[in-house]
Formats: C-alpha cells, sequence, structure tokens
C-alpha cells in the first residue's frame, strides 16, 4: 500500500526538503503541499491523504487549528506534528487538537519515515509516558477539567479499568500483568474502548482521560 502523504509548513525549502526524502520511499507519494493550515483545509478537500505532516507554527491558520479541524472527522487523515521541543506547550495543543503523533523538526530523515509509516498504520508515536507528562505539566489548560462524559456509561467495568491502565502510561504488556489477563484480551478491551469513545489512537483516549477528570494530573 502506497502512504499518500501531504506536506504542511509555511517554509518552501523545508517542504522541498521533505519532499525528496518521502519521494524517494517505494511506499510514499506526496500528494499535495501547503504552506499554511487554511491552504491545507482547502487541499484535503479535494485531495485525498493519510497522513498530513504538519508543522505547528505557521501563518494564517496554524497548525493546532488546522489539526483540530481535520481530525474533528473521523474517516480523515491522521496528522503527524512538527515541533520545535517535545515538551512545549506546542506539543500539548497538538496531542490536546487530535494529532496523532508528535515529532521534532530536526529529527533525523529516518525517524520521520517511520513515525509517518507508524501513524498510517493507526498507532500512535508519542509514547503513553510522554503524554501523561505533557498533559500534567499543562493541566491547567485542559478544556474540560472534571466533566463527566456520557460516553463512559458505554464501557463495561473492565473497559473502564484498562482505560485508566492506558492513562496512567501502562504498555499492554505491563496491564496483562496488573489485570492478570492475556494481553491479547487487554487489545480487544481497547480496541473496544477506542470505539466506543470514537477516538482514534492511545494518545487520544489518554487525553480524554484526562479531559473528562478519570485521570487527575499528577496522580
Amino acid at each position: 500500500m502506497t502512504i499518500r502523504v501531504v506536506l504542511v509548513d509555511d517554509q518552501d525549502l523545508v517542504r522541498a526538503g521533505f519532499g525528496m526524502v518521502l519521494g524517494a520511499q517505494p511506499d510514499m507519494r506526496v500528494v499535495g503541499e501547503a504552506g499554511d493550515g487554511a491552504t491545507a483545509l482547502a487541499l484535503l478537500a479535494s485531495t485525498a491523504a493519510d497522513v498530513v505532516v504538519m508543522d505547528i507554527r505557521m501563518p494564517v491558520m496554524d497548525g493546532v487549528e488546522a489539526t483540530r479541524r481535520i481530525c474533528a472527522d473521523p474517516d480523515g487523515p491522521r496528522v503527524l506534528a512538527l515541533t520545535t521541543f517535545d515538551t512545549d506547550e506546542d506539543a500539548f495543543a497538538a496531542l490536546q487538537a487530535g494529532a496523532s503523533a508528535f515529532l521534532l523538526k530536526n529529527s533525523p530523515p529516518d525517524q520521520l519515515l517511520a513515525a509517518i509509516r507508524t501513524v498510517a498504520a493507526g498507532e500512535s508515536v508519542v509514547a503513553p509516558r510522554v503524554t501523561r507528562a505533557l498533559l500534567d505539566r499543562f493541566a491547567g489548560q485542559l478544556t474540560l477539567p472534571g466533566r463527566a462524559d456520557e460516553r463512559l456509561a458505554g464501557l463495561t467495568d473492565r473497559e473502564r479499568e484498562v482505560l485508566e491502565l492506558v492513562a496512567t502510561g501502562l504498555s499492554n504488556a505491563e496491564i496483562s500483568a496488573r489485570l492478570h489477563v492475556a494481553e491479547a484480551t487487554v487489545k480487544t478491551h481497547f480496541g473496544r474502548i477506542l470505539a466506543k469513545l470514537e477516538l482514534r489512537d492511545r494518545v487520544q483516549a489518554v487525553v480524554f482521560a484526562y479531559e473528562i477528570g478519570l485521570v487527575k494530573p499528577g496522580a
């Protein structure tokens, strides 16, 4: 399968460099480029893509708002956000907006390629522990602190327990050991959690758990 990628960055040279790297890969194809978030949304309205490599700081419409609008469509492409520092407010904002991953802009090409492949496969690049550290740091900026969400009512007690453990940063293997069940069972539970809560991946599940107060910052 060929991964269709849209590059969004306000620097022409950056897009050109990324384009050369991706163009040399047999499983990737750059299907469009944009210099700001608004242009990217217009492009995606008529161009099918699997992954959007999105710079955060851009004129007209920044990458956070563009990411929020892209991820509002459950069938839309996944977003890999580019940030300057891996613990800054931009990274937090990108994850909260729905990005499946963030990557440093000065990361080596092989890391960029691996991240695109991972995101295209439906996984998240950012480890839950990193996500949790960001959320703890910027807890005061969460948009829905402590709000009970009716979607939780659709989860079984075990699914809710798994969600809480995911949000604390545990891997499937660690959850398996904690609950004394097979790792495959944990994966099944988590897949149902994502479907019921209409979330895309593990990172979004962690953000969701924090936003509704299921997990408390610093706990």
